[in-house]
């Protein structure tokens, strides 16, 4: 979501800022801006358009300055505006970039506005702005106002806070705070960044400090300071980050989408390679002591992540043969719920970072649950820091919002957790392991076949892109991958789009059947075949229009009223990673159709780092 870059150098560091807010664009964002202190005053440029517009302005107007603090904004209080648009200024000598929800900021606001404190914006980031600079007014000092915010009990600002602030009077330090959503500063020669990801500055500085829970730092360029929550002095580890900066080419294809559609043969080998075996040191130093006492298994995740953890409940219950709970991360925290410390925690993201997630790991934890895995896809992540088992999959740089390669290797991954437990409850011999391990190794040349189904599927996307609702059928593991598949119609091209279990028409979705309505159906060769050809029957009658990926050997025919892509081959277990990938496609060149911005959709962001 948002995207914070703070700086102070020796140099002009707009052009360092800008630069750090064009790598994060991938994560959406609606607004973006700067703020420089420039002849002791404090000096922005804000727009409501991309990165290289807020460049053009920085260029034109000579903007320059030593110290500094940029953001892309994703609105939650106030519209997408100019007037809402980060930096926030108080008293014309604070300027503040924030990340994160005030929850009770209306009664802040009022209680500001007793004292003489106006407002401009309809935003939650200027109450903060305010209260940093109601002490500095006497004391000069952000870091100490910032401190406070972390001290007012039951009246702080936030669960979540995420910040970046200077004083003009003060023009050789930034200040940042960290309550739940990650922070690093950097580390260069004579010059110090704040950043909501080591990627925003990676280039210009690779030694990189995780902030921890709590902690308030002020960098300057001779280093940095760190209190934790406790105002305490502290010490946290440097580390060396070799970030690759590196812009990704789009190469031969349209979008970045599409090009990670067509990544994910290459990912997968990645994912799997150097695994010649099932074992539950895949998974991490204290797997192979903790896996023989678990008897539970609980999943939280958020949207396409969740989606791969539905998936793989069929799998841990058949093969593992182990109970297993997949919760919305974002509801479970909310409800009661009865703990078990014999259960292993699963938490699934892309970046590690995804709010709801990381609070509901906590919560988790809070309960009594002490044995948690991460299955993520960057290495740095708090998520992965806070677990005490991870499996990091190697999907590489996802710039799209709407998940793909990210999707296909979680479950991946996911399945070898699955064999690794089946492995140590005793339900994987020897021949399962090797043939399994075979099949895993031949998903990247299974997926390849996939792809070369893009032509037909380009076909069938001029037809939905007329339409604005389908329906999307699966039955058992494949039921997750129709929910998937309607998610991303709907993320990308704007279709209402749902999914429901096959089995289900009949107890309420087939009243919206129509010949305007499309309906999907994934079709694989499994035991549930039978009753899903029945299923495909039930719309036809009605006058459906049923869009079917069939494997190979289903006997399922076009005819009129039914078109029918034939997958190249049915694989088992795996098919789901297989069947989600022609659904991707068909989301994309449907989206490609109705003229829609793929990689950027509206209203979403790539890392969801709010509640």
């Amino acid at each position: 979501m948002c995207g914070i870059v703070g700086a102070v150098s020796t140099r002009n560091i707009v052009p360092v800022l800008i630069e750090g807010l064009r790598r994060l664009e991938y994560r959406g964002y609606d607004s973006c801006g700067v703020a420089v202190v420039r002849d002791a005053a404090v000096e922005r440029a804000r727009t409501v358009s991309r990165v290289a517009d807020l460049d053009a302005q920085t260029q034109a107007s000579g903007l320059a300055g030593t110290i500094g603090v940029a953001h892309t904004r994703w609105a939650t209080h106030g519209k997408p505006d100019t007037v809402n648009a980060h930096p926030h200024l108080s008293g014309e000598t604070i300027a503040l970039v924030h990340n994160g929800i005030i929850e009770n900021y209306e009664p802040l606001r009022e209680e500001l506005r007793a004292v003489g404190y106006g407002f401009e914006s309809q935003t939650d980031s200027e109450v903060v702005a305010h209260l940093i600079h109601q002490p500095t007014a006497t004391r000069a000092a952000p870091h100490a106002a910032t401190v406070c915010l972390g001290a007012r009990g039951d009246q702080a600002p936030a669960r979540r806070l995420r910040i970046a602030v200077f004083a003009k009077d003060q023009p050789d330090r930034v200040v940042g705070a960290r309550a739940g959503s990650p922070l690093v500063v950097a580390l260069g020669d004579g010059e110090a960044f704040l950043a909501s990801d080591a990627l925003a500055v990676a280039g210009t500085a690779n030694r990189i400090i995780y902030l921890e829970e709590g902690d308030v730092v002020e960098v300057t360029r001779d280093g940095a300071t760190i209190r934790d929550g406790q105002d305490h002095l502290v010490e946290r580890e440097v580390r060396v980050v070799e970030a690759h900066a590196a812009t990704v080419d789009l190469g031969p294809y349209r979008h970045f989408m599409q090009k990670e559609i067509f990544e994910q043969p290459r990912a997968l080998g990645d994912t799997l390679e150097g695994i010649d075996g099932i074992s539950p040191a895949l998974f991490g130093d204290h797997a192979a002591e903790v896996f023989p006492d678990i008897d539970n298994i609980l999943i939280l995740a958020c949207g396409t992540s969740y989606y791969s953890g539905c998936t793989a409940k069929y799998w841990l219950e058949s093969v593992a043969r182990i109970p297993t709970q997949v919760e919305v991360a974002s509801e479970y925290r909310y409800r009661d719920t009865v703990p078990n410390p014999r259960a292993l925690v699963v938490v699934i993201s892309q970046s590690g970072e995804t709010a709801d997630t990381m609070a509901a790991l906590r919560h988790a934890r809070a309960l009594g649950h002490t044995h948690t895995l991460s299955i993520c896809n960057v290495a740095t992540s708090a998520m992965v820091r806070e677990t005490e088992m991870r499996f990091l999959t190697r999907a590489g740089t996802e710039i799209g919002v709407a998940s793909t390669k990210a999707f296909t290797t979680q479950l991946a991954a996911l399945y070898m957790l699955t064999l690794a437990l089946a492995k140590v409850r005793g339900f994987l011999s020897e021949e399962a392991e090797a043939k399994d391990m075979a099949n895993l190794r031949h998903l990247p040349a299974a997926l390849h076949g996939v792809l070369a189904l893009e032509p037909q599927i380009i076909a069938w996307s001029e037809e939905f892109a007329r339409r604005e609702n389908a329906l999307f059928l699966g039955r058992g593991m494949h039921y997750p991958i129709a929910l998937e598949g309607a998610l991303k119609l709907k993320e990308i091209s704007y279709i209402h789009a749902e999914a429901y279990p096959a089995g289900e028409l009949k107890h309420g979705p087939l009243a919206l059947v129509t010949e305007a309505m499309p309906v999907v159906t994934v079709a694989p060769n499994d035991a549930l075949l039978e009753k899903l050809k029945s299923n495909i029957q039930e719309v036809r009658a009605r006058g459906g229009r049923l869009y079917v990926f069939a494997d190979s050997d289903t006997h399922i025919q076009s005819t009129d009223g039914i078109q029918v892509i034939r997958m190249p081959e049915h694989y088992g277990d795996l098919s789901p990673i297989l069947h989600v990938v022609p659904l991707q496609l068909l989301a994309y060149h449907t989206a490609c159709a109705r003229g829609t911005d793929v990689d950027k959709p509206r209203n979403l962001a790539k890392s969801v780092t709010v509640e």
